[in-house]
């Protein structure tokens, strides 16, 4: 692949050019050498990289365990086992997002079955929202957030 400008890159990659003057800044993508015009000028590893950064984002990783990825990445012949757990930290974070959306999603599916479609002053919707011990979601979650914030 010949070497590419910035706008190639970002057409090749998938990343946005801002985006990539971004990477550069935070060390997540080095620097590319210059042309004589000054302009950048990336190549397939590049490329490849900021696709794999991409990708990683796409799935939620941040900016910090796309760096240690990267680095692991970068040294082939070590054990992935700490890739493993960049990992399986990323998947208990997504599993625990889904059971409190899961939780939400029935609080919201409780609040619209309870409602009786009469009046606003009778109204199981309005009563919930204004009061926040009728809200199961929040007394289910409040026990669960003390105890995180105790093992702190």
């Amino acid at each position: 692949m010949p070497s590419l400008s910035i706008g190639a890159a970002a057409a090749a990659s998938g990343v946005k050019v801002p985006t990539i003057r971004y990477y550069e800044s935070i060390d997540l993508l080095p620097s590319p050498p210059r042309t004589g015009s000054n302009r950048r000028s990336y190549d397939a590893a590049d490329v490849r990289r900021l696709a794999f950064i991409r990708h990683a984002r796409e799935l939620g990783f941040e900016v910090e365990a796309i760096r240690a990825l990267l680095k692991l990445q970068d040294e082939p012949d070590q054990s992935c086992a700490a890739a493993d757990a960049i990992a399986r930290d990323r998947l208990a974070e997504v599993e625990h997002r889904i059971a409190s959306l899961e939780a939400l999603r029935a609080e919201l599916m409780r609040m619209v079955e309870g409602c009786s479609h009469g009046h606003v002053g009778r109204c199981r919707v309005i009563e919930i929202l204004a009061d926040h011990g009728e809200c199961r979601h929040h007394r289910e979650a409040e026990p669960l957030a003390l105890a995180g914030r105790a093992g702190s």
